[in-house]
């Protein structure tokens, strides 16, 4: 019998697993290996802290072999999340990827700089949308539902807390990822001065639909 992608929770061992799926998807959903000095600062601002300070609420799609091709994740509580981050996950991390000197000038800097700005995810403007999520797909397993499973389970688990909306940061250049998010019902959310990004958010009432 051939095996069968399933979604389940996080399991620790998923951990190298889920930085090599930010890094081959960070850059628009393509590869951000030929754009990043060090691309392992990418899973450090967006993948790791998550299941480090909140992985009951990661999941990933395993191939049927207990491999990872996909994950989301994100927390319920986006400014408790953001304090945690500052005093529990930025003292690991801080030495190898210090903020830079000065106004970044590389890629990698940028992402320095996000990684010592937690308080960037408290945004006014989304404080009706206390949660928060991630959701990347290794190329392969794009356009086959997965996705749209991977959201439900999410959505599922934020409505169980009693959690009423979500929110997400794309960039805006992603226009298939805008899409896949239209189709699930989040809808855009206007905050001023977002530079290149665009902030999309959804109550958790009726997790399955569409």
């Amino acid at each position: 019998m051939t095996p069968t992608a399933a979604v389940r929770p996080y399991r620790s061992g998923d951990a190298p697993a889920l930085d090599d799926i930010c890094v081959r998807t960070a850059h628009n959903g393509q590869d951000s290996r030929p754009f990043y000095a060090d691309p392992g600062i990418l899973p450090v601002v967006f993948a790791a802290p998550y299941v480090h300070l909140d992985p009951s609420l990661a999941f990933v799609l395993d191939d049927g072999h207990g491999r990872a091709v996909g994950y989301i994740l994100g927390t319920a509580d986006t400014p408790r999340f953001a304090e945690e981050f500052r005093s529990a996950w930025l003292p690991r991390v801080a030495e190898r990827h210090p903020a830079p000197a000065g106004p970044p000038r590389t890629r990698d800097e940028v992402m320095a700089g996000l990684l010592h700005r937690p308080e960037r995810m408290i945004v006014p403007e989304l404080a009706a949308y206390p949660a928060h999520l991630h959701i990347d797909l290794l190329p392969g397993w794009q356009g086959r539902g997965h996705g749209r499973a991977l959201m439900r389970t999410f959505l599922r688990a934020l409505r169980e807390r009693g959690v009423p909306a979500v929110h997400l940061v794309m960039a805006t250049a992603n226009t298939r990822a805008r899409a896949f998010y239209d189709r699930m019902g989040f809808h855009e959310i206007e905050v001023r001065d977002l530079g290149d990004v665009t902030c999309l958010g959804r109550t958790t009432d009726e997790p399955d639909r569409p």
